[in-house]
């Protein structure tokens, strides 16, 4: 059976390696599949596309963003203990 998919090397500093594959994990792919997807999505725009996407959301709804994130912080924020109160 004959590919078209031409193979390369890659050196890497273990660091980004680990992380790049950590990062291919999350996602359910395999390193070379998410290696694939990063250069599609940068030469294709998809990414571009996606953080300009991103900045009109923050622009737009910034302010009601940061209060819900205020709101959900305060929710979850651990309670002071009551020093007075027997344990």
């Amino acid at each position: 059976m004959s590919s078209d998919r031409k193979q390369t090397q890659l050196r890497l500093a273990p660091d980004i390696l680990a992380a790049g594959k950590d990062a291919a994990a999350a996602r359910g792919l395999d390193f070379t599949k998410y290696i694939e997807r990063l250069i599609a999505e940068d030469t294709t725009g998809a990414r571009a596309a996606g953080m300009a996407a991103a900045q009109h959301l923050i622009d737009n709804h910034g302010d009601f963003l940061a209060d819900l994130e205020a709101d959900l912080d305060a929710q979850h924020a651990p309670t002071p203990r009551n020093r007075g109160a027997a344990a």
